[in-house]
């Protein structure tokens, strides 16, 4: 009885549970991919088994966690596979655009649904109800919004982007498509970046499904350094000072006075930060573990001087998607300049309502938007550089500042789950601070102020020391690399299992 009791447990932990999403911090993935990679290198010279493996294998990762939605990554991948072959089989340029069309209303409109339907249902409502109040319609007054129950499946956004960035690659020429559709379901559904990215171009990615895996002691070492920074970065820094100190702060500001309302923006931008750079990194490590290579999607971004050079370092896939796509599709830098400060904008505008289905999304996209371009005008009229290190030291230093506290107030839109909570941050900031509570801050909050000191410090370290750290782990032995990342996924699974927060016992 026992044993089935045992059986039926761990059985449980296979299927999908909408409460525990499957995450690269998890026992559970760590326990799966040792499992894979055991079966992934003795397919390692057979390249159709291969895919097939791996693919079979993301879309139960996307399983466990979306549950059935997994359904829906297969037919974008199906929708978008055909698609592209009907643009490069067909020499009509109006065919060719319909079929661009095609793919983009099946995408768009999937997102729509999933992530936009109950923010435009609201948005309708509200007008409706201006105008019933303005037209004396009691009826329209009098209509309710309530909100449908659509589950939004993970990595939406991710997946579609990069299904879109594929057509439109195979209708710019840029790309031949592929022939076989479990080649692209592949490359749509590849785990490491499937739920939170990078968004991975097709030219960058296919050509590394031919190639037989060979992974360097070098890139062992590389890939396990990546691991640790996403895993110290997530689970360590973001998960504890959002638990113990961000959450607290944007769930009732005015209990806190304007200082430690100001640290909890700083701690949000740390957290932010390491939560989203921390997952790229596993999910760039993972990947080089099998064999493929990614491209860096952040290189410490606060230390830009500017804004644009901020969206060169900050989510660096979707800023350049953004571009690519987006911005270069509204006309760019090619139709004056006017015309190009609006495309910024819009582009802006579009990539934060990308990012969640709210006004203080839109705003702080407008925030950036606007930010850009004012920066372009700046360099195209005053000479003002786009790059840190092209600047003189102080006037690098006085950019860094200006940026990242543009960045902070941004951040304050992105993460407030109303306006009303802006504008309560905001005013216990400029008319509440109290400096002189700065020691009790640190005594109360010890483990946070150490880690977003720690934080704060690894980001700001020279690119030459981040080099010597990734050297050091590169060039020890394999099996010194190997155990060290058992050691950390060790200890790192005994604080999730225990519930306990990663380093809650730091103490002065």
């Amino acid at each position: 009885m026992d044993s089935m009791f045992s059986l039926e447990k761990l059985g449980e932990l296979f299927v999908y549970h909408h409460n525990a999403p499957i995450l690269f911090s998890s026992g559970l993935f760590f326990f799966l991919f040792i499992g894979f990679l055991i079966v992934y290198m003795s397919l390692r010279k057979h390249l159709l088994a291969r895919i097939i493996y791996v693919t079979l294998f993301s879309l139960y990762f996307y399983y466990k966690s979306s549950g059935l939605w997994f359904g829906l990554l297969v037919f974008t991948a199906t929708s978008d596979f055909c698609i592209a072959q009907g643009i490069f089989h067909t020499s009509s340029k109006l065919r060719k655009k319909l079929f661009v069309t095609l793919s983009l209303c099946v995408n768009l409109g999937m997102l729509g649904y999933f992530k936009y339907f109950n923010f435009l249902r609201e948005v309708i409502v509200s007008i409706g109800h201006e105008l019933g109040y303005h037209l004396g319609n009691t009826a329209m007054q009098s209509i309710n919004y309530q909100p449908l129950d659509i589950f939004l499946p993970v990595g939406i956004s991710f997946f579609t982007f990069q299904s879109i960035s594929y057509v439109i690659d195979v209708y710019r020429g840029r790309i031949q498509p592929l022939n076989r559709w479990i080649d692209y379901v592949f490359y749509v559904s590849f785990f490491p970046q499937l739920v939170a990215g990078p968004i991975v171009r097709a030219r960058d990615f296919i050509p590394q499904i031919y190639k037989t895996p060979q992974v360097t002691r070098s890139e062992f070492g590389e890939g396990l350094f990546l691991v640790l920074c996403g895993l110290f970065k997530k689970t360590v820094i973001s998960d504890y000072i959002s638990m113990n100190f961000v959450d607290r702060i944007f769930d009732a500001p005015l209990l806190y006075t304007g200082l430690e309302n100001l640290m909890g923006v700083y701690g949000y931008a740390l957290q932010i930060y390491c939560d989203f750079s921390g997952y790229s990194d596993m999910a760039i490590g993972i990947a080089l573990l099998l064999g493929f290579r990614f491209n860096m999607n952040f290189d410490s971004p606060y230390q830009s001087a500017s804004i644009t050079e901020f969206w060169r370092r900050w989510h660096i896939s979707l800023s350049s998607w953004l571009k690519d796509y987006l911005y270069i599709s509204l006309g760019g830098n090619r139709k004056g300049r006017v015309r190009t400060y609006i495309n910024l904008l819009i582009t802006m505008l579009l990539g934060g309502l990308w990012h969640g289905a709210s006004v203080s999304f839109i705003l702080w996209g407008a925030l950036h938007g606007i930010a850009l371009a004012v920066d372009k005008f700046f360099i195209g009229n005053f000479g003002f550089k786009q790059l840190g290190a092209e600047m003189k030291p102080l006037n690098r230093i006085a950019g860094i500042l200006i940026t990242f506290h543009l960045v902070c107030f941004g951040w304050i839109l992105f993460r407030a789950s109303s306006m009303k909570v802006v504008g309560e941050v905001l005013t216990q900031i400029f008319t509440n601070f109290h400096p002189e509570v700065f020691m009790q801050f640190v005594m109360g909050y010890k483990g946070v102020f150490i880690l977003m000191v720690i934080g704060y410090i690894l980001h700001f370290m020279p690119k030459k020391t981040e080099n010597w750290l990734q050297g050091v782990v590169t060039r020890s032995p394999l099996l010194l690399q190997a155990a060290i990342l058992a050691t950390a996924i060790f200890i790192v699974v005994q604080f999730k299992s225990a519930g306990v927060q990663p380093f809650i016992y730091f103490q002065f």
